[in-house]
Formats: C-alpha cells, sequence, structure tokens
C-alpha cells in the first residue's frame, strides 16, 4: 500500500502542474491513459468523447458492476499556493481538487487489478472530463460509457476543506443542489441617445425582467422546497450616447430536487418571454453546457458508504444540509441501480474550494485510496 500511495503522490503532483479546462484536458487525459496502460489487468476503451478515459478491471468471473468516477479539469485561475508542484500554466489551476480525485482513483485501479483474482464482476474506472460548468457527465453517459454492463453500483469523493483530515461526509437524500447556467440575451433596435422613441431598447427589457424575477422564489416556487436564482453578470452597450442593440444577463438556477428544478427553469423562462413581448423585443434563452441534477444519495448506497468508512477506522459525518453547490456525479446516480456521492475532509483551516490558494495535502490520499478500494470491493458483494 505504501508504495501504492507514493505512486498516487506523484502522479497529484504531474496533474498539479498542467491544470486544464473543461473538454480541453487532452495532456491530462494522455497522463492517465499512460498509467492505467502499465497496470496489469486494466482494459482501456476507446474515448467515447475527446478527453476521457473508462477502462475496466475484471475478475474471475461474471457478475455486479461498481463504477468508480473521478472528474479530471481544472479551473481558470491563477495559483497563489505557493508549491514546488504549482501550476505551469498561466491562468488555470486545480483549485478543486480533481488532481486528487484523478490520482486517488488510479491508485484505487492498482490495487483492485491486483485483487482481481479474488472478486466476481467487473470494476469500471471513469477519468470524467468537463465538471466544471459543462456537466459533461451527462455528455459521456449519452455517448454510452455507462453500457454493457449498466452499473450495479456507481461511487465517487469529493474533497472537503472544513471537515478533519480522512473524514468522510454524507448525507441520505440531496447531497447537492440542482444547477443550471443561464444567458438571457435581449435584441432591440440601437439608436441614438437624444431619439428613444426611433430606437428599442433592450436595457429596459433587461432591467425589467431582473426585477420581475426577483419575486419568482417568494411567489411561485413552494416555501418548502429550497431554490435560488442568482443574476451574476449583465453587459449591454458601450458609449453613453447610443442605445445598444442587445443586453443580456446571466447567473445559475438552482433547487433541491430535480422537479423543483424543471419548474424554476420552466417560470424563469415563461418570465423572460413575457417581458420580450411587453418591451416589443427578441429574447434567446441559452443554457450553458447541460443542467447539473441535484444528487441524490439512496439510502442503501449511503449505508454501505458508512459501514466501509466505519471498518477502515475513519471518523463518519452524517450531514444534516444539503449542499447549493452543484456536482455532475448526479448523471451516474441516476443511471445506475444503486450508488453514493461522499466528500472527504481534507482539513479544517484549508482555504475553501475554488480559491487560488486551494491546495489539498497529501496526506488525503491514503484514506482515499482506501476508501475507493473499499467502496468497490463491498458494492461488488452487493
Amino acid at each position: 500500500m505504501d508504495e501504492v500511495i507514493a505512486y498516487a503522490m506523484e502522479f497529484r503532483e504531474e496533474l498539479h502542474r498542467i491544470p486544464e479546462l473543461a473538454g480541453r484536458e487532452e495532456k491530462t487525459c494522455a497522463a492517465i491513459r499512460r498509467e492505467l496502460a502499465e497496470i496489469p489487468g486494466v482494459r482501456i476503451l476507446p474515448p467515447f468523447l475527446k478527453t476521457d478515459t473508462v477502462a475496466f478491471i475484471d475478475g474471475i468471473a461474471p457478475g455486479r458492476n461498481v463504477t468508480l468516477r473521478a472528474d479530471i479539469d481544472a479551473l481558470a485561475q491563477n495559483e497563489d499556493t505557493g508549491a514546488s508542484f504549482a501550476s505551469e500554466i498561466p491562468g488555470m489551476m486545480h483549485a478543486c481538487g480533481h488532481d486528487i480525485h484523478s490520482a486517488v482513483l488510479l491508485g484505487a485501479a492498482k490495487i483492485l487489478a491486483a485483487k482481481r483474482h479474488e472478486f466476481a464482476g467487473s470494476v469500471r474506472l471513469v477519468f470524467q472530463p468537463g465538471e466544471e460548468g459543462l456537466a459533461m457527465a451527462g455528455d459521456l453517459i449519452g455517448a454510452g460509457a455507462l453500457q454493457d454492463p449498466a452499473p450495479d453500483f456507481s461511487a465517487a469523493l469529493h474533497v472537503e476543506p472544513g471537515l478533519p483530515l480522512g473524514t468522510v461526509a454524507l448525507k441520505e437524500g440531496c447531497m447537492a443542489s440542482s444547477c443550471i447556467h443561464y444567458q438571457v440575451i435581449y435584441s432591440g433596435k440601437s439608436g441614438h441617445g437624444s431619439l428613444p422613441h426611433l430606437a428599442v431598447n433592450p436595457i429596459l427589457a433587461a432591467a425589467s425582467a431582473i426585477g420581475q424575477l426577483q419575486y419568482v422564489i417568494t411567489n411561485r416556487i413552494d416555501v418548502l422546497k429550497p431554490a435560488i436564482l442568482s443574476i451574476c453578470n449583465i453587459e449591454g452597450g458601450k458609449a453613453d450616447n447610443v442605445i445598444p442593440e442587445t443586453c443580456s444577463f446571466g447567473g445559475t438556477l438552482r433547487a433541491l430536487d430535480n422537479e423543483t428544478s424543471d419548474e424554476l427553469f420552466r417560470i424563469f423562462t415563461e418570465v423572460c418571454e413575457s417581458v420580450a413581448a411587453l418591451h416589443h423585443v427578441k429574447v434567446e434563452i441559452k443554457v450553458k453546457g447541460n443542467f447539473y441534477p441535484a444528487v441524490i444519495n439512496p439510502a442503501s448506497g449511503v449505508e454501505i458508504a458508512s459501514q466501509v468508512a466505519e471498518k477502515l477506522g475513519f471518523p463518519v459525518k452524517k450531514l444534516k444540509e444539503s449542499a447549493m453547490s452543484s456536482e455532475d456525479f448526479s448523471f451516474f446516480l441516476l443511471n445506475s441501480k444503486d450508488g453514493v456521492f461522499v466528500r472527504l475532509g481534507v482539513g479544517e483551516d484549508l482555504p475553501p474550494l475554488h480559491n487560488a490558494k486551494f491546495l489539498p495535502p497529501a496526506g488525503v490520499i491514503r484514506p482515499g485510496i482506501e476508501y475507493m478500494t473499499g467502496i468497490a470491493l463491498a458494492a461488488l458483494k452487493g
């Protein structure tokens, strides 16, 4: 085990130096495939998309399939950790721990491959691109990555600052909210600021829509079903005396269940289109990437994860509240008979996720590998 841990730590540092954005993880993908090819008993599939890696470890006989997933993409920000293995790519860094996730899964692959003569069934390893903002799990699954066989159980972890190192945090039901990244574009007619009657001002439409949307959560969504409608950017016009052709705003819609998410988007669309008609402008509503469904942990999956963590001697924290952040592992859970998503503590005094100083300690790799190996072996037994 110590040799595998050291190997995974070294690989983490390699990935940390070469962060790549969602859907563009060519070097990361190549490094993962290179390492998997050196592990006896690992069968690598051709890519389903461009930068994904799906591989199998087959046991001694047919049986259940357990799918383990790690996300591999990074974020568009400069690193400020001072690490000796800091990002070598300006404007990009692993600020969400996906380098850890990938190294952990690779380490687990080594151990599971060595144990392949001890279990029936198969383990599918998924190194997934494009989690950040694009929810490319939906694209990957749509391309057939979870077919032949369909998963009996899917598992993933995410590093979590604010929790003691090695603590496994989990929750039955909603673990993370749904999320829709949207952009609303109103198109009018440009003109001179002194002749507004000869123009159609899209800024007024956008301002009206933003105002009307504030009432959606309080008056159109059940107060017992938490939801968030955030407006995070707005753009329209460059000059003080020119009415622009277009004005746009964007943000996110979030809910703790998928039915509320669907209803929220329906009402959001209704309001934006009604405002367009009132102001005699055209409207286009764009969704960036895929919708993120809510992460819903089945009770059976949570029970298996709890048993594995306790057997390994890890502290288990049962979360009482859902997170309003989102995670596209939800697509795996929706396409599996059972499964679980957990958060793995990396220390209580670390900066938050997506912070330029976020750098999980290498010490989290051991519990990560032990947990992912343990959950795979337990779920293979059913």
